[in-house]
């Protein structure tokens, strides 16, 4: 798998926002005139500064203990090194709950493009108080060792993804050791997703650095807090107040991540030992969470979505009317229902395959491809010249038969496909339900293309276009004959229109522009009925009544020197 934009940009791993900085705004849309979000975006019980109390031990449950601690490293991206590195490590921009953007001040007090032709010119200066853990200042080195690690160049670092930083020409010092100059290969907006979170040269000088010296530890960090200690036997990591911080004083003393089980989460929270933890997708759990002392699960929208991909380099799935048919029958407000039943989320389908529901940009654009209509489905049928025969469609002697393929172990997607077969069976399409290894599924399922239709859940970022690219770029030539590489298109089918449009959508500076373009790649996404979306897959998290700016953040990047206790 390599990654493309526009044969570049996007990685498999996106598999488990524009122009100069600040906030973006639509066409003749005012700062204050954003459209609300159709669920709730964020649920963090926010609280200014001065109304939280100095001091406070914060114990945050994660469900795995990493090994290799750096999220730039293919074994680093998880949720777990997320929120434990968020907490100490620079960024560039930051999101707020509709996945806005602006500059983090505490690392980089300006950021702009500087020119356009002949390249584009990003030029950052860092905050003069920055400085690593170690004593060394952060320095425009810093920048540019980080893009020479992430470029893809050097094939000995194990990079997360190149998404951008192989679209990088130069990065340079500029005035100052504090300035730094970026050049861009090809124009590109979302470059603000560069340089966050940002690593020191001293790991990121060589491979063997890179990919080493954050394994079962964390020798550098530059944020509010500090490691204390970081104990893999006893699977913690605490961290403290850092006293040589620059910005705002963090609120609590104290941070201990510490490692429990999934299925003793719920229990370590109702003794007390865990104080705020991300409860899954189950009703049982929300229910005994919410009978616990001094507890409360807070709920918003979350940053993956859930969606059914159609493989459309399946024999019976060729013909996009049979895709259409597919997705006229799937009632995805039942699927919703049925997956989210007893979570107290409201039914809100996803109609757009970049942009979130609560994400700013938002538009509905699945139409008549999005509505549950049986009969159309149908007519389809017919036209393709599936007729039916008894309950059955047939065509040529064969009857129409989808191999819906989940994972086994997971309860949902079993539930989902059975109730996805009964639907489908209505019309006439026959569905074998195969149940496969957990770990064979993505694998030797998914990717080589040995499935008909599946679903499951894609992360989505405040960066629509480099995040998703990939996902809808059309295939190319293998070199093989008639071979296609589709990379991690896994409903393998696109076109060059939709690649010209994700890529203007990706490409112009105009920030009032981007929206518009965002819609219009997606409804030519649409036509291609191989990602059916369903919904924004809601976050509960599980929290003591009394904590504040912590909780359900959704696109919000959280400020962990503002989590506190309300006083």
């Amino acid at each position: 798998m390599r990654a493309r934009w526009p044969v570049a940009l996007a990685t498999l791993a996106a598999l488990w926002a524009a122009g100069a900085c600040g906030v973006q705004r639509g066409p003749g849309e005012p700062d204050s005139g954003l459209a609300p979000s159709p669920v709730k975006a964020y649920d963090i019980n926010p609280l200014a500064r001065d109304k939280v109390k100095d001091g406070g031990t914060l114990r945050w449950g994660l469900t795995d203990f990493p090994t290799q601690w750096n999220r730039n490293h293919v074994d680093g991206d998880s949720t777990a090194v997320k929120a434990v590195t968020d907490a100490l490590m620079p960024r560039t921009f930051r999101s707020d709950e509709r996945g806005r953007l602006t500059l983090d001040t505490d690392y980089v007090t300006n950021a702009r493009i500087t020119a356009t032709s002949p390249r584009q010119v990003i030029t950052y200066s860092i905050n003069p108080k920055a400085k690593w853990s170690d004593g060394r200042p952060i320095t425009w080195t810093d920048f540019a060792t980080q893009w020479k690690a992430m470029s893809g160049r050097d094939r000995d670092y194990r990079v997360d993804s190149t998404i951008a930083y192989e679209n990088i020409q130069s990065v340079a010092r500029g005035a100052s050791d504090r300035e730094v100059v970026v050049t861009l290969a090809q124009p590109f907006n979302e470059w603000q997703s560069l340089f966050t979170p940002l690593y020191p040269s001293t790991t990121d000088a060589t491979a063997a650095a890179f990919n080493a010296d954050w394994i079962n530890r964390i020798p550098v960090t530059a944020g509010p807090f500090r490691v204390e200690r970081l104990d893999v036997k006893g699977r913690t990591v605490t961290l403290t107040r850092n006293p040589a911080w620059w910005g705002n004083r963090a609120k609590l003393d104290t941070i201990e991540f510490r490692t429990v089980r999934p299925d003793q989460m719920v229990h370590a929270f109702t003794k007390g030992d865990v104080d705020v933890f991300e409860v899954g997708p189950s009703p049982d759990d929300y229910a005994r969470v919410r009978e616990a002392w001094d507890a409360v699960v807070r709920q918003a929208a979350g940053t993956q979505y859930r969606q059914l991909t159609l493989n459309g380099e399946s024999p019976v799935l060729a013909d996009a009317r049979v895709r259409e048919a597919v997705a006229a029958a799937l009632d995805r407000r039942g699927l919703m229902q049925v997956d989210l039943k007893g979570l107290g989320w409201p039914t809100v389908t996803l109609d757009n395959h970049f942009l979130m529901n609560s994400q700013y940009g938002y538009h509905a654009n699945a139409g008549e491809l999005g509505g549950y209509d049986p009969k159309r489905a149908g007519r389809l049928l017919d036209q393709a010249g599936w007729k039916l025969s008894g309950k059955t469609r047939v065509k040529n002697g064969k009857p129409l038969t989808l191999r819906f393929v989940v994972p086994d172990g997971i309860v949902m997607s079993g539930v989902e496909a059975d109730v996805a077969r009964q639907m489908l069976e209505r019309v006439g399409i026959r569905v074998d339900v195969r149940k496969v290894s957990f770990d064979d599924f993505f694998g030797k399922h998914l990717i080589p293309g040995d499935f008909d239709i599946t679903a499951f859940a894609y992360p989505s970022t405040p960066f629509p276009v480099s995040s998703a690219f990939d996902i809808y770029a059309d295939g190319e030539s293998g070199g093989r004959g008639d071979d296609i590489e589709w990379y991690s298109n896994l409903g393998r089918s696109g076109s060059k229109q939709i690649d010209e449009a994700m890529y203007r959508a990706g490409s112009t500076l105009d920030p009032d522009k981007v929206p518009g373009l965002l819609n219009e790649a997606d409804r030519l996404v649409w036509k291609k009925v191989n990602v059916l979306p369903l919904y924004q897959c809601p976050q509960g998290v599980a929290v003591r009544s009394a904590l504040t700016n912590i909780g359900a953040n959704g696109f919000f990047d959280l400020r962990y020197e503002d989590i506190g206790y309300a006083s």
